[in-house]
């Protein structure tokens, strides 16, 4: 569960000694890896009761601000928060996690330190305002989910002193149920109901994603296949469709006894994992 992770606290001085930074949060990073006999597995890290911020920097109106933080037998998180012009957003998240820690990567196939970048998906805060997150959200890339919870941020605190002022994520506000009669909606009429749009203007229509063949090979011979038309809906301030180009998407991944892992990697930087 949750509460095996330790909660991080950093607070950054500036050279008069005030707070220039200030970051209060949990976190847990779900890992997929190969381990010697060729299965994949997934473990848990979580963060240690010892904590570092080595590192870490206040930034300014030319240089990111960065939260970096050291835990366990060689593991390391960080985010660069960058400023612009009325407000700050995180800029990309940083893991490195050492399967040499052999009470979390007991039968590792590879050894030694490996790191994740991935782009943050939170919106821009604005200035002299704290990011407050308390449920879990959580932010994929390659083989690592990165979980986070009981979140509070602000990059260029202004004065020494952590605002008051408060921009909550997602996760935090609540939405509305749809209005449908549960005695007479069935699952088409609630999905119609759902996702129809508030708007009166008709959305523009997307074409269907192409087919792609997508293929993986052990030494001569397919060892996992897929035709399949790939189609993603984000959903963020409004749904957005991105159709997945097979000319344009790289296979790769690797087979083992029990687990097959494809990963698509289409040239708008999307991954996709199966």
């Amino acid at each position: 569960g949750f509460f095996q992770s330790y909660a991080v606290e950093v607070d950054i001085k500036d050279a008069s000694n005030a707070t220039c930074l200030y970051a209060d949060w949990m976190m847990r990073f779900l890992i997929t890896y190969e381990s010697n006999n060729g299965d994949y597995k997934t473990t848990t890290l979580n963060l240690s009761s010892s904590v570092t911020h080595n590192g870490s920097v206040c930034g300014n109106d030319t240089q990111a601000a960065l939260v970096a933080v050291q835990f366990g037998e060689g593991h390391s998180w960080s985010i660069n928060i960058t400023k612009n012009n009325e407000t700050y957003q995180g800029d990309f998240i940083t893991l490195t996690y050492n399967t040499n820690d052999t009470a979390v990567f007991p039968d590792a196939k590879r050894k030694g330190p490996v790191t994740v970048l991935v782009k943050d998906p939170l919106h821009p805060v604005q200035l002299n305002t704290v990011f407050v997150c308390h449920n879990s959200y959580s932010v994929e890339a390659e083989n690592v989910t990165q979980i986070f919870w009981n979140v509070t941020v602000q990059a260029f605190v202004q004065n020494g002193t952590v605002s008051k002022k408060e921009s909550r994520c997602p996760a935090d506000t609540p939405t509305s149920a749809p209005t449908v009669p549960p005695a007479t909606a069935n699952v088409t009429t609630a999905s119609t109901t759902t996702l129809a749009p508030t708007s009166t203007a008709a959305p523009k229509p997307v074409e269907n994603p192409d087919t792609g063949n997508y293929s993986l090979k052990s030494g001569n011979k397919t060892c996992f296949l897929a035709t399949v038309g790939l189609q993603l809906n984000v959903s963020q301030d409004k749904p957005h469709l991105i159709n997945i180009n097979p000319k344009t998407t790289i296979a790769d991944g690797a087979c083992g006894n029990t687990t097959a892992t494809l990963k698509l990697n289409d040239a708008n930087s999307t991954l996709i994992g199966f």
